[in-house]
């Protein structure tokens, strides 16, 4: 009878022990979500998502009746993690629809994040488009939401001030860092709301 109640605590502990190490990763970036937030998730959830951490207004609005307008998430140890923008600022309705990523612990399931380089970032993704803006160079995933902001100064001289140029992966560093970590999502999309 020993035996048996031992194996049966052994067997719950297991159980408890797997379903911890199911729980949802907070800082992985898939395709339609980032961490807790999911492509649909509205401004107006963002105050309950966060509960734990400090929500910032930039765009404080007096007569608001819930979270509207871009938003930074700071952790309780006051490290910026986020600054999330709506597709309308002046409505708490709005979708998510741009994430700047600012912490390193947000990443992708092949490890992308913040502090990445260029070459990892080849080394793991194809690359959609790169577009030639006037001081970076903007990196777009295929078949990806995420794009990366790469500083000009980090590129050969020669491309740098030619805003006209067409600029190929060859031509920038694999040591290259990113200036900007961001995800981007289109409004016209019917997901199921996430779990709270």
């Amino acid at each position: 009878m020993k035996n048996i109640l031992t194996t049966l605590v052994l067997v719950a502990m297991a159980f408890v022990f797997i379903q911890c190490g199911d729980e949802a990763d907070p800082f992985l970036i898939q395709k339609d979500a980032v961490g807790p937030l999911a492509k649909n998730t509205a401004m107006k959830k963002v105050d309950s998502i966060f509960a734990n951490d400090s929500i910032v207004k930039l765009n404080p609005n007096e007569n608001a009746l819930g979270t509207q307008g871009e938003v930074e998430v700071y952790d309780t140890d006051g490290t910026k993690l986020l600054l999330l923008s709506p597709e309308d600022e002046n409505d708490p309705s709005a979708h998510i629809t741009n994430i700047q990523i600012f912490d390193s612990r947000y990443k992708t399931e092949k490890g992308l994040n913040i502090k990445s380089t260029f070459g990892d970032l080849k080394a793991n993704y194809e690359i959609a488009g790169i577009e030639n803006a006037i001081n970076s160079v903007v990196v777009f995933l295929k078949d990806s939401n995420i794009y990366v902001t790469i500083d000009k100064k980090q590129l050969p001289e020669n491309i740098r001030y030619d805003y006209q140029a067409k600029i190929e992966q060859s031509q920038i560093p694999n040591e290259a860092t990113f200036k900007y970590f961001m995800v981007g999502w289109d409004t016209d999309y019917d997901a199921p709301e996430p779990l709270e």
